[in-house]
């Protein structure tokens, strides 16, 4: 172990120790190949009694690397962003990389702002887990350093990866989902303008009008959730939600129960993420499940693949799937008279 006062252990002390070469401790260490099962393991031995660490950013710098990525997030709060990058994080440890994170605080000049400081930091690359972004910005900073997009842009970027949930797939489910269980009057609330949610509110329109039926959409923007109920309560409103996320789906929930209206028994709710509020929610909710973690963990791929000199560009849609859960149910013959 190493005392106070004196220097580190360096790859000569492990090498004089073991009896071996420097090139055969740096083998070792590695896991690569050309080393014995008992040379590596006397090797391994030696260097964690003498409190040797390989030191990866050195390592990385002589190949010109820093052997770091930048995720750059547009909203810490929202668990969508958390679980990609839980599912980044996961794959680039296992990989021996570092990440250092930006956050936009929901603000695109802020997150344009954190893009810069990230990429100034010299990291071999960055993850935009978030759609703000314009096409051009991202084209700029793909001519500093790889960049792989999460998310679903209006205009994809011409020298940037993508991976995105199929957002159309998603909404048909789970409009079809509550066709099945009889409602015909289904409201969306539409979580924002970006191209996700724009999608989502597309497919549920001509899921509705393939049925046969007339969409009704508010904006959570201008106070969605309490619009819904209030639709709610006129005789002829809806007795089903599509909610644009969980945040909105918990929501609607939350107010319908404290306006005495019972969730599933008189409105039905489903939401979009699967997210962990929603599966603690009582009722929990019925939601879209966007594979989060795969998403982030197909990001790292494709950007370990640009780092390592790969300059195909790629877009990658992976499918969500409906998690029935207890906010859903069969429609009643008609909502209550206000």
């Amino acid at each position: 172990m190493t005392t106070p006062g004196r220097s580190a252990p360096t790859i000569v002390d492990v090498a004089r120790e073991a009896g071996v070469s420097k090139s055969l401790v740096s083998l070792a260490i590695r896991g690569d190949a050309g080393v014995s099962d008992a040379t590596r393991l006397r090797i391994l031995d030696v260097a964690e009694r003498l409190g040797y660490h390989s030191n990866a950013l050195a390592r990385g710098l002589v190949k010109g690397r820093t052997q770091v990525v930048g995720l750059l997030v547009s909203d810490l709060s929202n668990p969508y962003f958390a679980d990609v990058v839980e599912g980044i994080e996961e794959d680039a440890a296992a990989t021996g990389l570092g990440t250092v994170i930006g956050h936009g605080r929901g603000s695109v000049d802020v997150l344009a702002r954190r893009l810069d400081e990230v990429l100034d930091l010299g990291v071999d690359g960055v993850i935009v887990i978030s759609a703000m972004l314009d096409a051009a910005t991202l084209d700029r900073a793909s001519s500093r350093r790889p960049i792989v997009m999460v998310g679903r842009p209006f205009d994809a970027p011409r020298r940037v990866s993508v991976v995105r949930n199929h957002d159309e797939h998603g909404a048909q489910a789970a409009v079809g989902h509550l066709l099945d269980l009889g409602h015909q009057r289904i409201v969306h609330v539409a979580s924002s303008r970006r191209a996700a949610a724009t999608a989502r509110r597309a497919s549920y329109e001509s899921t509705m009008q393939e049925a046969g039926l007339e969409p009704q959409v508010v904006e959570a923007a201008d106070g969605g959730v309490s619009q819904a109920l209030d639709l709610f309560a006129r005789t002829g409103g809806p007795t089903a939600c599509f909610a644009g996320n969980d945040r909105i789906g918990t929501a609607m929930i939350h107010d319908a129960l404290e306006r005495g209206v019972e969730v599933p028994g008189d409105l039905s709710v489903v939401g979009y993420d699967n997210s962990e509020v929603g599966r603690l929610m009582r009722p929990a909710l019925t939601t879209v499940e966007q594979p989060r973690e795969a998403m982030g963990r197909e990001a790292m791929r494709l950007l370990l693949a640009r780092i390592d000199g790969d300059r195909e560009v790629a877009e990658v849609t992976l499918e969500p799937r409906l998690v029935l859960r207890a906010s859903t149910g069969p429609a009643r013959e008609a909502p209550p008279s206000a």
